[in-house]
């Protein structure tokens, strides 16, 4: 046991994959967050009674895994780091929450993500209970979380983007996960919160109904305005619009 893992605190918030790895053996949950945009497709699409298989990023199994499973897989055009963003135009379903609004009950869809489908994927290999919060079910997500612990500690990572300048495409800390990962952080009461979340759950409080504006404000939102995708942010940024817990069982994100 190291620093790292925030021994001693019962509700702990670290970033990104090297977060998944501290946290998820010592954590009963483990939230992923990515507001842009994975974690809100997925709660758009389990609200209109989908089904997700995450997969990793740039796996060439993905397409095997997809079939195995029987899920359609969708098409990976669209990121938030400035690769391909705003590619996926064409009518059908995607990365995009904006896709998937009028998404048919029972449709099971396999997403790559190079965060936040990544994320849940390697939470699972830690034996935690994966859930996927976003701002928009950030509250539900909190709730469920605390009582799938029964009083063992639950971790929040906010996956973070990706810096596309640099050869290791290394975490880019971004402000729409910290306000989800805060947003979570400030609905769940810990006898022993860690200073990561109380940091966190302060700024969310401190933010109150600017959110929406810090978010379309942010790097990840004008990048997406500008590709004219603003749609998927507007509904990124509806803060407790939904009560669906994503939670992921047997690799699938499912409606708990």
């Amino acid at each position: 046991m190291t620093v790292y893992e925030q021994d001693g605190h019962d509700l702990r918030l670290e970033w990104g994959y090297d977060g998944v790895r501290a946290l998820g053996p010592h954590c009963a949950v483990l939230v992923v967050v990515d507001v842009l945009v994975f974690t809100t497709t997925v709660d758009v699409a389990l609200g209109r009674g989908g089904r997700v298989l995450p997969l990793p990023w740039h796996d060439e199994r993905a397409a095997r895994a997809a079939e195995a499973a029987g899920a359609t897989l969708t098409p990976s055009g669209l990121t938030v780091d400035g690769t391909r963003v705003g590619a996926d135009r064409r009518p059908g379903w995607s990365l995009r929450p904006s896709s998937l609004v009028d998404l048919q009950t029972g449709t099971f869809l396999a997403i790559t993500s190079p965060n936040g489908a990544t994320l849940c994927a390697a939470g699972a290999e830690t034996g935690a209970t994966v859930l996927a919060g976003c701002l928009r079910n950030a509250s539900a997500v909190a709730e469920a979380a605390v009582e799938l612990a029964g009083g063992r500690p639950v971790g929040i990572v906010p996956a973070g983007e990706r810096w596309r300048d640099t050869e290791d495409r290394r975490l880019r800390p971004s402000t729409e996960d910290w306000l989800g990962a805060a947003a979570v952080a400030a609905a769940i009461r810990a006898t022993s919160p860690s200073a990561e979340v109380v940091l966190a759950a302060t700024t969310f409080r401190a933010a109150g109904d600017r959110v929406p504006d810090l978010v379309a404000g942010s790097v990840s939102g004008r990048e997406l305005t500008e590709a004219g995708l603003a749609d998927d942010v507007a509904l990124a940024s509806d803060v407790d619009s939904s009560t669906v817990v994503p939670m992921l069982a047997d690799g699938v994100l499912v409606a708990a």
